[in-house]
């Protein structure tokens, strides 16, 4: 879920807006991304209502999934204590949230985002609940890679990268690596999205780096492109405005997202990373793994195996295996 505080600024944002002039900006914006594609550019969000509706539809799931990957990457990094974050193509900061909800250690702050209707509603956003976000600076700059930028510890990219020119993202990656300690990328659990996502992490290995997440190494992806794509989803609750502008009527979403977070340091890693939802029928559980050093499983925990069943039991898809 969104933080109360985030919740609260955002509701007061959109109660400058009908829900139904909400709905129609999404609807617009729906049409828009469909006809000029995503990766195209172009400036979609052209007036306040567009930004205040991409941020109903948008934020929630962005905010979500930007968490999920993070709390991943922390998990593997315990003495990781950043200082400082950069989030490139920022939108309205639904990742500083996440970061900053995961490491209290972010004192500084620094958003680039293109667009400055979207900046005004982010740095609202970030300043308007009864505890602030830290120190926040929003640049007004498209990413490129010669773009000048503060250094920072933690540098994230999220739902941006895959809009930019296939050509150009190469340099971009580069560019979010340059003097962080660690680069976690998110793109739309989509096979688009995962071949964004697998060309910035070879470009982030070929650095030297350490993939600590999801990867359980850094060698070659073990998934052939074209046959399956590695992603994982998360469950977030929709609120009665989130289902009327999305026209849902189911009171939750899956957002499925693919990520890589990579580190300057070594780190202990897991030997395994669950790769879809264990399959669970009585007595048994089936496990489709990305492995340190045999690539792709399929293993089967049977009930006689004690402990170890439990404990595949209790797993989920995106959980470490460290068996």
């Amino acid at each position: 879920m969104l933080p109360d505080d985030l919740r609260t600024a955002l509701d007061q944002a959109l109660a400058r807006f009908t829900p139904q002039e909400l709905s129609d900006a999404v609807t617009r914006l729906t049409e828009r991304y469909r006809v000029a594609g995503v990766s195209q550019g172009g400036n979609h969000l052209r007036t306040r209502a567009d930004v205040a509706a991409y941020a109903a539809y948008r934020m929630p799931a962005t905010y979500a999934a930007a968490a999920a990957a993070l709390r991943q990457a922390a998990m593997l990094t315990p003495g990781f204590e950043p200082r400082s974050h950069l989030d490139a193509g920022g939108g309205t900061g639904a990742a500083i949230w996440a970061a900053a909800g995961i490491w209290p250690s972010v004192e500084r702050v620094t958003v680039v985002e293109h667009d400055a209707h979207v900046i005004d509603l982010g740095s609202r956003l970030a300043r308007g609940g009864p505890r602030p976000l830290p120190a926040t600076t929003w640049r007004q700059a498209s990413v490129t890679a010669g773009l000048d930028r503060p250094p920072a510890d933690l540098v994230t990219m999220s739902y941006a990268l895959g809009e930019l020119p296939e050509r150009d993202r190469p340099g971009v990656v580069k560019w979010l690596a340059e003097g962080a300690a660690m680069v976690v990328i998110i793109e739309p659990g989509t096979p688009a999205g995962h071949a964004t996502v697998a060309a910035a992490r070879d470009v982030l290995a070929a650095q030297g780096r350490t993939i600590v997440a999801p990867c359980p190494h850094d060698g070659a992806c073990p998934i052939q492109q074209g046959r399956d794509w590695c992603h994982f989803s998360v469950r977030l609750p929709r609120t009665s405005l989130h289902r009327r502008i999305k026209a849902g009527t189911l009171s939750f979403e899956d957002e499925k997202f693919s990520y890589v977070a990579a580190t300057t340091g070594t780190w202990p890693r897991p030997a395994a990373r669950v790769l879809r939802h264990p399959q669970k029928r009585k007595g048994v559980v089936a496990l489709r793994l990305c492995t340190e050093g045999d690539g792709l499983r399929d293993v089967i925990v049977s009930k006689r195996q004690g402990d170890l069943y439990r404990e595949a039991r209790d797993v989920d898809w995106g959980d470490a295996w460290p068996h």
